[in-house]
């Protein structure tokens, strides 16, 4: 048996670890124990090993204690350990979770906030989850810290500030209250547990009672009629194209979207409700203010650059999906500069068939498989006498392209 011990946020009593022969974890967990002696201590550093040591200690019947921070069951050891030995080989004994205190000294709840990790992953899953959602915790880890979260958000559109903390439950504990760029300019040494990123606080402090917890729910509604959004002389994308326009993106939680040539911003807003990160390119100043404010109708944290692509698609960060609306000349170097740098998706829309061999080229040059529909549409509109008519739409290309995966290999 296993007998897996939260520990770290509470204070209190030292760890029982059941008479156990040898005890592994973390050395500021191992040290702060105040093990028996003759017990094994092991360091945790890669898990591999360690899960070799336990096995030769499980076979010969001899019991075993993992010590953990806080609940080892969120974000931590159990999902290891179970993987290896099967859940019925475990004991599993938590702690609070970090999280959860992290919030309640702040007075906060935290069943409507989203958490993520960043121990041992890339920071920008992170990054774009803090981006898109106003009420985040971040469970940190060596190169994923409050100092390289706070640079990353500092680079960005968006506000936020974060909320540090360190040594929870102990007596060296730590909360401290700082903007991301401020963040970004300390050092925080190896304490940190989570950092909590939050909007301003009107956006999240109360709020309707939840039922399920995390993220909000994807909208029950998308592609919303044009009336939605503030456009001019009808430059916005049709509701029919921009249900096909979402499919193809796929916006999700914890990813980049960038749309290009943004408009009224009706795809950079849908994308943000399906909980994306967004960055909106608008050339025009009276267009990226109308971005701006459809996505504050709408509730939504969209960041809007001002500037002409493709050139200023290089102050970006690396995007997961893109839309590229409308044509002009510089569609295809647009549509290739946003194809090199994706990693999943682009899509573009445009009205010229003259341009469409160009944007499929551009596509496939960058490793990108093409593909793509002439979407012709009609909608019912109404007569005189109680009847009915199909009012025809201009026909629009929507083409795409997907970078295929590692398993996958590119159409010719």
């Amino acid at each position: 048996m296993i007998r897996v011990i939260g520990t770290g946020t509470v204070g209190g009593p030292a760890p029982d670890v059941g008479g156990a022969d040898l005890v592994v974890g973390a050395a500021r967990h191992l040290e702060a124990a105040a093990l028996p002696s003759g017990v094994r201590r092991l360091a945790l550093g890669p898990v591999a090993p360690a899960l070799e040591v336990i096995a030769e200690y499980l076979a010969a019947d001899r019991p075993v204690a993992v010590l953990a921070s806080g609940d080892p069951g969120f974000f931590g050891i159990v999902r290891v350990l179970g993987a290896r030995f099967g859940a019925a080989a475990l004991d599993v004994r938590p702690s609070s979770p970090s999280v959860a205190v992290a919030f309640a000294r702040l007075g906060l709840t935290w069943d409507d906030a989203v958490v993520v990790s960043a121990h041992g992953r890339d920071l920008r899953t992170a990054v774009n989850v803090c981006r898109a959602h106003r009420k985040t915790a971040v469970l940190t880890g060596p190169g994923a810290g409050p100092a390289e979260l706070g640079a990353a958000l500092a680079r960005t559109g968006v506000e936020r500030t974060l909320v540090v903390a360190a040594g929870l439950g102990t007596d060296e504990e730590s909360v401290v209250r700082v903007r991301a760029g401020e963040a970004a300019r300390r050092a925080w040494g190896a304490g940190v547990s989570v950092v909590l990123c939050l909007a301003e606080e009107g956006s999240w402090v109360g709020g309707r009672a939840r039922t399920v917890a995390g993220p909000a729910p994807a909208p029950a509604g998308w592609a919303l009629p044009e009336e939605a959004f503030a456009h001019r002389d009808s430059m916005v994308t049709k509701y029919e194209v921009r249900a096909l326009v979402l499919a193809r993106l796929g916006p999700r939680t914890g990813e980049l979207v960038w749309d290009v040539g943004a408009g009224s911003g009706s795809v950079a807003v849908e994308c943000a409700r399906f909980g994306a990160a967004v960055v909106a390119v608008e050339r025009d100043p009276e267009g990226a203010a109308r971005v701006r404010a459809n996505a504050a109708a709408h509730g939504v944290d969209v960041e809007v650059v001002q500037g002409a692509a493709p050139a200023v698609l290089a102050r970006l960060p690396d995007p997961d999906a893109v839309f590229v609306g409308g044509g002009g000349a510089e569609l295809a170097a647009i549509v290739a500069r946003c194809a090199a740098r994706v990693r999943r998706s682009v899509v573009v829309t445009l009205a010229a068939v003259d341009r469409v061999p160009a944007v499929r080229h551009a596509l496939r040059a960058a490793g990108l498989v093409p593909d793509g529909v002439l979407l012709q549409s009609s909608r019912l509109s109404p007569l005189p006498g109680d009847v009915t008519r199909l009012a025809a739409a201009n026909p629009v290309f929507v083409l795409w392209g997907t970078r295929p995966r590692p398993s996958e290999g590119a159409l010719t």
